[in-house]
Protein backbone atom coordinates (compact mmCIF):
# COMPACT_ATOMS: atom_id res chain seq x y z
CA UNK A 1 0.00 0.00 0.00
CA UNK A 2 0.79 3.78 -0.17
CA UNK A 3 2.64 5.94 2.15
CA UNK A 4 -0.70 6.57 3.85
CA UNK A 5 -1.78 9.53 6.46
CA UNK A 6 0.67 9.42 9.26
CA UNK A 7 -1.45 10.01 12.72
CA UNK A 8 -0.69 12.26 15.67
CA UNK A 9 -0.44 9.89 18.87
CA UNK A 10 -2.81 11.96 20.42
CA UNK A 11 -5.25 11.35 17.60
CA UNK A 12 -4.71 7.77 17.98
CA UNK A 13 -5.62 6.97 21.30
CA UNK A 14 -9.48 8.30 20.78
CA UNK A 15 -10.61 4.60 20.07
CA UNK A 16 -8.55 3.37 23.08
CA UNK A 17 -5.59 2.06 21.20
CA UNK A 18 -2.49 2.76 23.36
CA UNK A 19 -0.49 1.67 20.04
CA UNK A 20 1.17 5.01 20.44
CA UNK A 21 2.34 4.96 23.80
CA UNK A 22 3.91 1.69 23.59
CA UNK A 23 5.67 2.85 20.37
CA UNK A 24 6.88 5.98 22.26
CA UNK A 25 8.19 3.47 25.08
CA UNK A 26 10.18 1.27 22.93
CA UNK A 27 13.06 1.04 20.65
CA UNK A 28 12.25 2.87 17.22
CA UNK A 29 13.33 4.53 13.66
CA UNK A 30 13.27 8.39 14.58
CA UNK A 31 13.43 10.37 11.22
CA UNK A 32 12.65 14.17 10.37
CA UNK A 33 9.72 15.52 9.18
CA UNK A 34 10.41 17.78 6.35
CA UNK A 35 7.86 20.50 4.81
CA UNK A 36 8.36 19.66 1.22
CA UNK A 37 5.31 19.82 -1.42
CA UNK A 38 4.78 18.10 -3.80
CA UNK A 39 4.66 14.68 -2.69
CA UNK A 40 6.70 13.05 -5.76
CA UNK A 41 7.13 9.37 -6.49
CA UNK A 42 10.05 8.03 -8.93
CA UNK A 43 12.04 4.60 -9.55
CA UNK A 44 11.57 1.57 -11.62
CA UNK A 45 8.00 0.64 -12.88
CA UNK A 46 7.45 -2.84 -12.20
CA UNK A 47 5.19 -3.15 -14.97
CA UNK A 48 7.51 -1.93 -17.56
CA UNK A 49 11.10 -1.52 -16.22
CA UNK A 50 11.04 1.86 -17.29
CA UNK A 51 11.91 4.85 -15.13
CA UNK A 52 9.44 6.96 -14.16
CA UNK A 53 8.01 10.02 -11.71
CA UNK A 54 4.71 11.09 -10.64
CA UNK A 55 2.63 12.21 -7.70
CA UNK A 56 0.89 10.21 -5.16
CA UNK A 57 -1.37 9.62 -8.21
CA UNK A 58 0.83 6.82 -9.33
CA UNK A 59 -1.05 4.40 -7.05
CA UNK A 60 -4.50 5.20 -7.97
CA UNK A 61 -6.20 2.40 -8.83
CA UNK A 62 -8.01 3.96 -11.88
CA UNK A 63 -7.31 7.28 -12.98
CA UNK A 64 -2.90 6.19 -13.04
CA UNK A 65 -0.92 8.89 -13.72
CA UNK A 66 2.54 7.29 -14.34
CA UNK A 67 5.13 9.15 -16.23
CA UNK A 68 7.83 7.70 -18.25
CA UNK A 69 8.18 10.39 -20.22
CA UNK A 70 7.61 14.37 -21.01
CA UNK A 71 4.73 13.49 -23.39
CA UNK A 72 3.05 11.29 -20.14
CA UNK A 73 3.60 14.44 -18.35
CA UNK A 74 1.67 17.05 -19.99
CA UNK A 75 -1.11 14.49 -21.04
CA UNK A 76 -1.17 13.76 -16.65
CA UNK A 77 -0.36 17.36 -15.08
CA UNK A 78 -0.48 20.74 -15.58
CA UNK A 79 0.89 23.92 -13.62
CA UNK A 80 3.70 23.74 -11.00
CA UNK A 81 3.25 20.46 -10.63
CA UNK A 82 3.89 19.40 -14.29
CA UNK A 83 7.04 21.85 -14.05
CA UNK A 84 8.43 20.13 -11.24
CA UNK A 85 7.75 16.33 -12.76
CA UNK A 86 9.56 17.53 -15.98
CA UNK A 87 12.47 18.38 -13.94
CA UNK A 88 12.39 15.58 -11.84
CA UNK A 89 12.69 13.53 -14.89
CA UNK A 90 15.61 14.53 -16.38
CA UNK A 91 17.43 14.79 -13.25
CA UNK A 92 16.63 12.44 -10.71
CA UNK A 93 19.12 9.40 -10.82
CA UNK A 94 17.36 6.39 -12.64
CA UNK A 95 17.48 3.73 -10.15
CA UNK A 96 15.65 -0.08 -9.89
CA UNK A 97 14.00 1.12 -6.32
CA UNK A 98 10.63 3.04 -6.06
CA UNK A 99 11.31 5.81 -3.63
CA UNK A 100 8.87 8.70 -2.57
CA UNK A 101 9.98 12.38 -1.37
CA UNK A 102 8.75 15.61 -0.60
CA UNK A 103 10.26 18.08 -3.32
CA UNK A 104 11.83 21.09 -1.55
CA UNK A 105 12.95 23.31 -4.97
CA UNK A 106 15.11 24.24 -7.64
CA UNK A 107 18.83 24.99 -6.85
CA UNK A 108 20.37 28.26 -7.25
CA UNK A 109 19.86 30.30 -3.86
CA UNK A 110 19.91 28.62 0.00
CA UNK A 111 16.37 29.72 1.25
CA UNK A 112 13.56 27.55 0.34
CA UNK A 113 9.80 27.97 1.25
CA UNK A 114 8.49 24.72 -0.57
CA UNK A 115 5.04 24.72 1.77
CA UNK A 116 5.11 26.75 5.08
CA UNK A 117 7.89 25.92 6.43
CA UNK A 118 11.10 28.07 4.93
CA UNK A 119 14.52 26.23 5.17
CA UNK A 120 17.68 27.78 4.93
CA UNK A 121 20.93 26.09 3.70
CA UNK A 122 24.53 26.77 4.76
CA UNK A 123 25.55 27.31 1.25
CA UNK A 124 23.61 28.06 -1.98
CA UNK A 125 22.41 24.65 -3.74
CA UNK A 126 24.44 24.29 -6.59
CA UNK A 127 22.27 21.03 -7.61
CA UNK A 128 19.16 21.49 -10.17
CA UNK A 129 16.57 19.80 -7.88
CA UNK A 130 16.40 19.14 -4.20
CA UNK A 131 14.39 16.14 -3.29
CA UNK A 132 13.83 15.20 0.98
CA UNK A 133 13.20 11.33 0.54
CA UNK A 134 11.33 9.19 3.53
CA UNK A 135 9.85 5.71 2.28
CA UNK A 136 10.51 3.31 0.07
CA UNK A 137 8.53 0.46 -1.78
CA UNK A 138 8.54 -3.20 -2.86
CA UNK A 139 6.16 -4.25 -6.01
CA UNK A 140 6.57 -7.25 -7.79
CA UNK A 141 4.44 -6.53 -10.65
CA UNK A 142 2.16 -3.36 -9.91
CA UNK A 143 2.44 -0.16 -8.36
CA UNK A 144 -0.97 -0.81 -7.20
CA UNK A 145 0.21 -3.11 -5.20
CA UNK A 146 3.12 -1.63 -3.41
CA UNK A 147 3.74 -1.98 -0.27
CA UNK A 148 5.75 1.17 1.71
CA UNK A 149 8.41 0.95 4.07
CA UNK A 150 9.99 4.04 6.24
CA UNK A 151 13.49 4.61 5.06
CA UNK A 152 16.65 4.14 7.29
CA UNK A 153 19.05 5.01 4.71
CA UNK A 154 20.50 7.63 3.09
CA UNK A 155 20.42 8.18 -0.67
CA UNK A 156 23.31 10.19 -1.97
CA UNK A 157 23.25 13.05 -3.94
CA UNK A 158 23.98 13.10 -7.47
CA UNK A 159 25.48 16.03 -9.69
CA UNK A 160 21.86 17.09 -10.64
CA UNK A 161 19.91 16.23 -6.95
CA UNK A 162 20.82 16.88 -3.95
CA UNK A 163 18.81 14.77 -1.29
CA UNK A 164 17.48 16.18 2.22
CA UNK A 165 17.49 13.68 4.86
CA UNK A 166 18.52 15.06 8.07
CA UNK A 167 20.12 12.87 11.07
CA UNK A 168 17.84 12.63 13.68
CA UNK A 169 18.67 11.73 17.59
CA UNK A 170 16.99 11.39 21.08
CA UNK A 171 18.77 13.57 23.56
CA UNK A 172 18.60 12.30 27.50
CA UNK A 173 21.28 11.94 30.33
CA UNK A 174 20.38 8.02 29.54
CA UNK A 175 20.85 8.11 26.50
CA UNK A 176 24.16 6.18 24.35
CA UNK A 177 25.47 3.78 22.22
CA UNK A 178 23.02 5.11 18.98
CA UNK A 179 19.65 3.33 20.65
CA UNK A 180 16.60 5.61 19.75
CA UNK A 181 14.56 5.48 22.92
CA UNK A 182 12.66 7.91 24.77
CA UNK A 183 13.89 6.73 28.07
CA UNK A 184 12.99 9.98 29.90
CA UNK A 185 9.19 9.73 28.89
CA UNK A 186 9.12 6.06 30.86
CA UNK A 187 7.28 7.30 33.60
CA UNK A 188 4.44 9.68 31.93
CA UNK A 189 3.60 6.62 29.67
CA UNK A 190 3.03 4.07 32.94
CA UNK A 191 1.05 7.19 34.86
CA UNK A 192 -0.76 7.35 31.44
CA UNK A 193 -1.45 3.60 30.73
CA UNK A 194 -3.05 3.58 34.58
CA UNK A 195 -5.14 6.56 33.36
CA UNK A 196 -6.68 4.89 30.47
CA UNK A 197 -8.35 2.87 32.83
CA UNK A 198 -10.95 5.64 33.80
CA UNK A 199 -11.54 6.73 30.32
CA UNK A 200 -14.61 5.81 28.17
CA UNK A 201 -13.47 5.56 24.58
CA UNK A 202 -15.08 6.14 21.64
CA UNK A 203 -16.55 4.40 18.40
CA UNK A 204 -14.23 5.22 15.40
CA UNK A 205 -17.07 7.47 13.94
CA UNK A 206 -17.11 9.76 16.83
CA UNK A 207 -13.36 9.76 16.73
CA UNK A 208 -13.82 11.31 13.63
CA UNK A 209 -15.96 14.22 14.73
CA UNK A 210 -13.95 14.78 17.68
CA UNK A 211 -10.71 14.91 15.65
CA UNK A 212 -12.56 17.76 13.57
CA UNK A 213 -13.70 19.59 16.66
CA UNK A 214 -9.81 19.76 17.99
CA UNK A 215 -8.71 20.66 14.68
CA UNK A 216 -11.26 23.77 14.62
CA UNK A 217 -9.76 24.41 17.71
CA UNK A 218 -5.91 24.59 16.92
CA UNK A 219 -7.21 26.17 13.32
CA UNK A 220 -8.70 28.76 15.32
CA UNK A 221 -5.87 29.26 17.32
CA UNK A 222 -8.13 28.36 20.13
CA UNK A 223 -6.93 26.37 23.56
CA UNK A 224 -8.38 22.76 23.20
CA UNK A 225 -10.38 22.91 27.31
CA UNK A 226 -11.49 19.61 28.33
CA UNK A 227 -14.70 20.90 30.35
CA UNK A 228 -16.02 21.84 26.97
CA UNK A 229 -16.10 19.05 25.36
CA UNK A 230 -19.03 16.24 26.22
CA UNK A 231 -16.64 13.49 26.49
CA UNK A 232 -14.52 15.28 29.17
CA UNK A 233 -12.38 12.63 30.34
CA UNK A 234 -11.42 10.87 27.32
CA UNK A 235 -10.22 14.51 26.07
CA UNK A 236 -7.87 15.18 29.59
CA UNK A 237 -6.45 12.26 28.29
CA UNK A 238 -5.88 13.25 24.97
CA UNK A 239 -4.45 16.45 26.16
CA UNK A 240 -1.82 14.33 28.72
CA UNK A 241 -1.00 11.87 25.47
CA UNK A 242 -0.65 15.24 23.75
CA UNK A 243 2.48 16.45 26.12
CA UNK A 244 3.89 13.27 25.87
CA UNK A 245 4.54 13.66 22.62
CA UNK A 246 5.43 17.76 23.27
CA UNK A 247 7.90 16.07 25.43
CA UNK A 248 9.70 13.49 22.87
CA UNK A 249 9.65 16.65 20.47
CA UNK A 250 11.71 18.44 23.13
CA UNK A 251 14.24 15.24 23.17
CA UNK A 252 14.17 14.79 19.59
CA UNK A 253 17.71 16.61 17.88
CA UNK A 254 18.51 16.67 14.07
CA UNK A 255 21.57 18.68 11.70
CA UNK A 256 18.92 19.73 9.11
CA UNK A 257 18.88 22.80 7.37
CA UNK A 258 17.13 26.14 9.98
CA UNK A 259 13.90 25.97 9.93
CA UNK A 260 11.42 29.15 10.19
CA UNK A 261 8.02 30.08 10.44
CA UNK A 262 8.16 33.63 8.89
CA UNK A 263 11.15 35.20 11.12
CA UNK A 264 10.38 32.57 13.68
CA UNK A 265 13.40 30.05 14.22
CA UNK A 266 11.74 26.67 15.16
CA UNK A 267 13.07 22.60 15.24
CA UNK A 268 11.34 22.42 11.60
CA UNK A 269 7.96 20.47 10.63
CA UNK A 270 8.77 17.69 12.93
CA UNK A 271 9.73 14.05 13.57
CA UNK A 272 8.55 10.54 12.36
CA UNK A 273 8.93 7.82 14.97
CA UNK A 274 7.93 4.22 14.01
CA UNK A 275 8.23 0.74 15.60
CA UNK A 276 6.46 -2.43 15.72
CA UNK A 277 3.86 -0.79 17.78
CA UNK A 278 3.22 1.64 14.39
CA UNK A 279 4.27 4.79 12.83
CA UNK A 280 3.01 8.07 14.51
CA UNK A 281 4.43 12.11 13.37
CA UNK A 282 5.72 14.57 16.32
CA UNK A 283 4.77 17.42 15.48
CA UNK A 284 3.95 21.00 17.27
CA UNK A 285 0.32 21.27 16.50
CA UNK A 286 -0.10 25.13 17.77
CA UNK A 287 3.25 25.84 15.68
CA UNK A 288 3.26 24.16 12.68
CA UNK A 289 -0.38 22.72 11.88
CA UNK A 290 -1.77 25.99 12.92
CA UNK A 291 0.85 27.48 10.41
CA UNK A 292 -0.23 24.92 7.76
CA UNK A 293 -3.95 25.24 8.52
CA UNK A 294 -3.52 28.95 7.52
CA UNK A 295 -1.53 28.14 3.89
CA UNK A 296 -3.57 27.05 1.10
CA UNK A 297 0.01 26.26 -0.96
CA UNK A 298 -0.34 22.84 -2.54
CA UNK A 299 -3.96 22.28 -1.10
CA UNK A 300 -5.52 20.88 -4.28
CA UNK A 301 -2.51 19.60 -5.78
CA UNK A 302 -2.86 17.41 -8.66
CA UNK A 303 -2.62 13.58 -7.31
Amino acid sequence: MQNKHIEHPEDSILTGDLSALDCLRNEGNLSVKMDGAPAIVWGKNPATGNFFVGTKSVFNKVKIKINESHQDIDANHTGNVATILHKCLDYLPQTDGIFQGDFIGFGGTDEYTPNTITYQFDNIVEEEIIVAPHTYYTAESDLRDAIAHPMNFIITDTFYCKFVKPLATIASGLYDDGLKRFHDLDDVISFAKVMAQNVEFVSDKDAKLIKQELNSCIRENRPVIASTFMNEKLISFWLLVKSIKEDAIYLCRNNGPKAYIGQTPIGGEGYVYSNEFGTFKLVNREQFSYANFSNNKFQSVDK
